[in-house]
Formats: C-alpha cells, sequence, structure tokens
C-alpha cells in the first residue's frame, strides 16, 4: 500500500502555523519551516514577505522575528503605561548610582527618569530630547545640555549627523536607552533609522549601557541596529518579564533588573 501524502495546508493556513511558531518560540527559520510545512523554500520567502507587510513578523536573514509595537506619537507613548514606566525609572535611578555624565535619549521612560532624578550626585545631563530637557530645567543641581540637531516632531528628538558627531565628542560615565526591541540574537533595534544612529553613538560613548524595557519588546525586532546584545551592561525590565524571556540576556552575561 501506499502512504498518504500529507494534505497540502492553504496560505492562510501556513501563515497562521508560521504565527504560532513565532509566538512560541520566539523566532522561525526559514529553512526548517520548509521542513515544517512540507513547501518550498520559495513559498516560506513569500509567506513571510506577506507577513512582513502586515506588520506581523520583522524578516531577518534567515527568517523571522516579532515584530516590534507599532510606533506612535511621543504625546500617545507618553501617556502609555506610566505606572510600568515609573517603575523602571526608579530601578534606573539605582543603577545610575554616582554616574556623573549620563546620556539620556528620547524615550517616555527617560522622561519618568528625568522626573525622579536625584538631587545628589551633582551630574551633567546629556539628551536629545526637548522634552526630557525642559522636565530637568527646574532640577536643583543637573547641568543640562541639550544635543542640537534635527528635530524629529513625532518623536520630539533631534537626530542627523551634527548630532551623532556631538555625541562622538562626549565619554559618558552611562547611557540609559528606552527599548523599541530587543532580542537575544539581533540586539537592541530601532524602528527610525536617524533616531538609531543617535542611539548608536550614545551607546557607543559611554562606559555602562543601561536598557529599559517592557515585556513587549523583549523579543521583538525592529529593522536598525542600535547595539548588540554585548554591548549592553544593564536590562531593567518590568516586573511581568518572565524568566524565559530574561534568562537569554543572562546567559549572555547582562545584569538584569526587574523594576
Amino acid at each position: 500500500m501506499h502512504e498518504r501524502a500529507a494534505p497540502t495546508l492553504l496560505s492562510a493556513e501556513r501563515r497562521q502555523a508560521i504565527l504560532s511558531a513565532l509566538a512560541r518560540d520566539g523566532k522561525v527559520l526559514a529553512a526548517q519551516l520548509v521542513d515544517e510545512l512540507g513547501v518550498s523554500e520559495d513559498t516560506v520567502r513569500r509567506d513571510l514577505r506577506e507577513l512582513a507587510a502586515q506588520g506581523l513578523v520583522q524578516r531577518v536573514h534567515g527568517g523571522a522575528l516579532p515584530p516590534a509595537p507599532q510606533a506612535s506619537s511621543f504625546t500617545h507613548r507618553r501617556d502609555t503605561r506610566s505606572s510600568v514606566k515609573a517603575a523602571l525609572a526608579r530601578a534606573a535611578v539605582a543603577i545610575l548610582g554616582d554616574a556623573r555624565v549620563i546620556f539620556l535619549d528620547g524615550s517616555t521612560t527617560n522622561l519618568e527618569l528625568a522626573h525622579q532624578l536625584p538631587s545628589e550626585p551633582p551630574r551633567t545631563v546629556f539628551t536629545n530630547s526637548p522634552p526630557i530637557a525642559a522636565a530637568l530645567a527646574d532640577h536643583p543641581s543637573a547641568e543640562v545640555v541639550v544635543i542640537g540637531g534635527r528635530l524629529d516632531k513625532r518623536a520630539q528628538v533631534t537626530t542627523g549627523s551634527a548630532a551623532v558627531d556631538f555625541v562622538r565628542s562626549i565619554r559618558a560615565d552611562a547611557c540609559v536607552i528606552g527599548i523599541c526591541a530587543l532580542h537575544p540574537e539581533l540586539g537592541l533595534t530601532a524602528d527610525d533609522l536617524e533616531e538609531a544612529q543617535v542611539k548608536r553613538a550614545m551607546a557607543e560613548s559611554s562606559a555602562d549601557v543601561i536598557a529599559l524595557a517592557t515585556a513587549d519588546k523583549l523579543r521583538a525586532g525592529s529593522p536598525y541596529l542600535v547595539a548588540p546584545v554585548s554591548e549592553l551592561t544593564h536590562l531593567v525590565a518590568e516586573t511581568a518579564a518572565g524568566d524565559e524571556l530574561l534568562d537569554p540576556y543572562r546567559a549572555l552575561g547582562v545584569s538584569v533588573t526587574r523594576g
């Protein structure tokens, strides 16, 4: 007797199977999908392209990762999950310790950190975020330096070559970066090229790199690299982030704190 051939999945069924595997494993590999779905490599690539076009996956070499949460305006992000961001900021302040020269990128979690920054020790704060600079205007001891450049009105940050060049001229004790997306293999990524370049320059110019993340960003990818995980010294994650999300970073030598 001949063995009955496995039924051919419809395209919608294949794509749902891909999304289920992505949710389960945190990544999918094209070669593995070819075997599991019983289809050609071209078919898998086509499915991944279609899913990426719908914003459901982030394609990477050899497969795909979960996408980062959709970017929104600064005002919308500022008003979203404020209590979680306040907790992350408190944890970051403790990690900063006596760092005297720091970078704060333009994340809304760093805006909360600016509100919580203690008066001692005195610090010099470099930021490309006008809202963060304004929040520190009445700080009793912080010297605030606004990094110049082209203003991205949506994100409320300055970007461009002038900003990158200025950042590279500083040697900071620490930088605090709000995460757009982070994955143990892909690293820290962002959805805007010019903003990613400024964040990258901050990381490269700092002795310690502190990343702040909500759980939904801990196994995600965006198009533009900020830094590999090897360059992170500290990861501050929300308390809801489980060990299955955090253990891969611990294994790579990153100090992990829940905030």
